[in-house]
């Protein structure tokens, strides 16, 4: 026997939960959280259709919460197995998985201060002690190095250029009478993108779990240092605030040396930078520590550590130097976790900001439907924020070139290389993007594609 059965980020980007069964085995790959509309929010509270206990193994692409953030509900719930990962994805699982756990408390607290939660009281899906017995199971191995998860399935990391410590995983599952070989793509990062070096070519397999987050879309060809530089300017002529939320791993640090680079090149002024996540703080750390696997082609002067310690730059870690930001006037530059503005303190910021219109909302990277970043990109003139609707004044920028995710023609470039897998399985993409890259892979590749929906299970043969 061979299966694998999509639990999640089938017909959808988030939550990554892949269940891999052989005769003596059971591996799950990803344990992510659904984010974005309510329906697929809700299947983070339902029971999974398979026993935590039953599964020997987790192992991970990186450490996103789309890929993350179920663990610690999956660990509450009766796993008890090892959780293997990249070293530097090991670090910032802590960070993040903290980090969400607190969130969740803190927003389940607000909500029922505020009384404006459908539920007495409001729960977080999972708390600090569950993250904590998490950590615990955590176990890094150095990409390129084999290991053996369970029984007959053997896995290998490769440098997926998305994010510090990301990996796509080869799998091969070694069994008498034959051998199996199954790549997992997680998520392919850019070309050329600030601070990650391009995503390693696909080894060759029989099957393939390809994402396809923008399988039908190409982002801006204008060079990311232009976009960047653009907004900003634009940003200071009307005296206003610079507000963007950022995944506090990854993005964030890739804002700051950016604009560090603009401005040793004289292309912007020093203007002040406040980074409102004391987890990117602790991120950086991590960041600072991996140093070799930057690729600082913008500017090698400069280094994440150095970019955080400018004058200019003002790391925000309690609430009540978060709150005094609100006193803030333009021009300045605010950056807040979380990426999607699902939750966190980019939401308070939201709340005092876009009503102004001499500021500016900056939109970079995939907005999950149902978020309230997808919702900005779409033009809604007013934004559902703790109860309250805030409208929606603020100017809208896009910089899609600071996108972690390749786009359809990066996609098709990494897959250049690949012999023809017997199958191919598009995953983490909406419907319409997922249809459109696997209408080019058959028609102009003749390949083999499927587009799993939730909970579809597949012989591997």
């Amino acid at each position: 026997m061979l299966n694998i059965t999509f639990h999640g980020a089938a017909e959808t980007v988030t939550g990554s939960k892949y269940l891999l069964e052989t005769d003596d085995a059971r591996v799950l790959i990803d344990c992510g959280l659904f984010q974005g509309l309510k329906e697929l929010r809700l299947r983070n509270w339902a029971d999974l259709p398979f026993r935590p206990q039953s599964v020997n193994a987790v192992v991970l692409t990186h450490a996103h919460i789309d890929h993350i953030g179920y663990l610690p509900r999956f660990v509450k719930t009766g796993f008890r197995g090892p959780i293997y990962c990249t070293p530097a994805t090991e670090e910032l699982c802590e960070i993040l998985l903290y980090d969400s756990a607190s969130n969740q408390e803190n927003d389940a607290e607000y909500a029922n201060r505020k009384g404006f939660s459908k539920h007495r009281p409001a729960l977080p899906l999972y708390e600090a002690t569950d993250v904590g017995h998490t950590i615990k199971l955590l176990q890094g191995v150095s990409r390129d190095k084999w290991f053996n998860p369970a029984g007959s399935i053997w896995c290998r990391f490769h440098n997926a250029g998305h994010l510090l410590g990301s990996a796509m995983i080869e799998v091969e599952v070694r069994r008498p009478e034959k051998m199996t070989r199954i790549l997992f793509s997680g998520d392919v990062g850019r070309y050329g993108a600030p601070l990650y070096h391009d995503p390693e070519p696909p080894p060759p397999c029989d099957y393939l779990i390809c994402e396809s987050t923008y399988g039908d879309r190409e982002h801006a060809p204008q060079k990311i240092l232009d976009q960047l530089c653009d907004v900003v300017q634009d940003s200071i002529r009307r005296g206003g605030v610079m507000l963007t939320a950022s995944f506090a791993v990854g993005r964030a640090q890739q804002l700051i040396f950016l604009l560090r680079v603009l401005e040793k090149a004289g292309r912007i002024p020093r203007i002040p930078i406040y980074l409102d996540s004391p987890m990117a703080a602790s991120a950086t750390l991590v960041f600072n520590k991996y140093a070799d696997e930057h690729d600082m082609t913008e500017d090698k002067s400069i280094s994440p550590a150095e970019a955080l310690k400018a004058p200019n730059v003002h790391i925000m870690r309690t609430v009540d130097e978060s709150r005094r930001i609100n006193s803030v006037q333009g021009p300045a530059v605010i950056i807040a976790s979380n990426g999607m503005m699902t939750g966190g303190r980019i939401l308070h910021h939201m709340k005092q900001r876009l009503p102004d219109a001499r500021n500016t909302i900056v939109l970079g990277g995939y907005m999950a439907p149902g978020t309230r970043g997808r919702d900005i990109i779409e033009g809604r003139d007013r934004i559902r924020i703790h109860g309250q609707d805030v409208p929606v004044r603020a100017q809208r920028a896009s910089i899609s070139a600071i996108s972690g995710h390749a786009d359809r023609r990066e996609l098709l470039r990494w897959l250049s290389k690949l012999p023809p897998p017997k199958r191919t399985f598009l995953t983490h993409g909406e419907l319409s993007a997922a249809n459109a890259l696997a209408e080019t892979l058959r028609t102009e590749r003749q390949w083999d594609v499927v587009i799993p929906q939730q909970g579809a299970e597949f012989p591997l043969v």
